[in-house]
C-alpha cells in the first residue's frame, strides 16, 4: 500500500504539527478517516500504520509525555492567574510571564529528546 502513496514531505513526520499532519492526511491519505478529531499522537500512529512504518523510538517519546502534559496544564493555570490579575500589578504579571516562559521552554526541551 505504501507504493501507492507518495508523500513528498519537507520535514519528518515527528516534527510536523498536528495541523500539518491533519492537512497531509486529508490531502494525500484518504484511507484515514476522522483526522480532524485526532490528536498528534493518534495521527502519527495512523499515518505510520498506513505507510507500514515501524516505530522503535515510540517508547522514548511516551516517557516524557506525562511530564509534558503536566507542565502544559500548569502553564494554563498560570495563564489564567495572569489574566485575573489587574493591570496595575505589573510586577506580579511579569513574574507569572517569566514562569510561563520557563515552563514552555522546558516542554520544548523534553519534546526534543
Amino acid at each position: 500500500m505504501s507504493d501507492e502513496i507518495k508523500l513528498e514531505l519537507k520535514k519528518p513526520l515527528d516534527k510536523m504539527t498536528a495541523k500539518e499532519l491533519r492537512q497531509l492526511v486529508m490531502e494525500k491519505i484518504p484511507q484515514i478517516t476522522g483526522a480532524s478529531g485526532m490528536d498528534k499522537e493518534t495521527l502519527l500512529s495512523s499515518i505510520k500504520e498506513v505507510m507500514g512504518i515501524t516505530d522503535e523510538e515510540g517508547s522514548k517519546d511516551k516517557a516524557y509525555k506525562n511530564q509534558i502534559n503536566s507542565l502544559k496544564k500548569r502553564i494554563k493555570e498560570l495563564q489564567a492567574q495572569k489574566i485575573e490579575l489587574p493591570k496595575s500589578e505589573k510586577s506580579k504579571r511579569q513574574a507569572l510571564r517569566k514562569r510561563i516562559h520557563a515552563f514552555k521552554k522546558r516542554t520544548r526541551r523534553l519534546s526534543a529528546h
